[in-house]
């Protein structure tokens, strides 16, 4: 099966060379790409893409209300796409708040190429990408930056969760893998996914990267901790 991709950043040096690399795939499809979040928008909503490759900072439209607009699209648009964040080491709240709007993660600019292709397939396939160990400091740093943890309505939510499944959502936003949780649990592979399909549920959360959020700001993890 084939993803459809479409690239949003105000560099037309970056657009092609992600672009170029992964039209070279069989499995991807770059079906357009875009200068602005405000045509960004309008191209996917158009084009209907698998995964958006989204800027952090441009002009007419950012990065983050781009996203916003795409996954929380207005009555009578159904199509909601994946979103990944393009950023690079500076990154700020911007990226937090996408990941909080729904965004399945974040991409450093100058990750390898390979880094590249893979976080189109792993967000493609519906997983977050939190995995990197860049990827947990950085999520870290947000949560470190944000006020003290909401423990009223967030710990209720919690408490409807089994330990096993409260220790699933600890290891997820720790970045760990389901075959990492499943091996630190002792556990096999699909049960791990049983376990993150009942978390996602029950806290009503997007994805993977929406549950990292909730960890950090529930107090259940603490930023910074191993």
């Amino acid at each position: 099966m084939t993803t459809r991709v479409i690239i949003v950043d105000d560099q037309a040096m970056v657009r092609a060379g992600f672009a170029a690399l992964l039209a070279a795939q069989s499995d991807i499809d770059v079906v357009g790409d875009a200068p602005d979040g405000v045509q960004g928008v309008e191209l996917s909503r158009r084009t209907h893409p698998d995964v958006v490759l989204m800027d952090v900072r441009m002009p007419e439209m950012d990065g983050l209300e781009a996203a916003r607009q795409l996954l929380d699209p207005p009555t009578g648009v159904v199509h909601r796409p994946k979103v990944l964040m393009l950023t690079t080491f500076d990154v700020d709240d911007y990226v937090y708040e996408a990941l909080r709007a729904g965004a399945s993660g974040f991409l450093l600019k100058d990750a390898p190429p390979a880094d590249l292709i893979s976080a189109v397939r792993v967000v493609a396939a519906g997983e977050a990408l939190l995995a990197p160990s860049v990827t947990r400091r950085l999520i870290a740093d947000f949560a470190r930056q944000r006020p003290a943890p909401r423990k009223d309505r967030a710990s209720l939510r919690l408490n409807g969760l089994t330990p096993r499944e409260t220790e699933v959502l600890e290891l997820i936003a720790r970045g760990l893998s389901n075959q990492e949780i499943a091996e630190s649990l002792v556990l096999a592979e699909q049960t791990v996914k049983t376990h993150i399909g009942r978390v996602l549920a029950k806290l009503e959360l997007r994805d993977r990267a929406q549950a990292v959020i909730f960890a950090y700001e529930s107090g259940l993890v603490s930023p910074g901790a191993n």
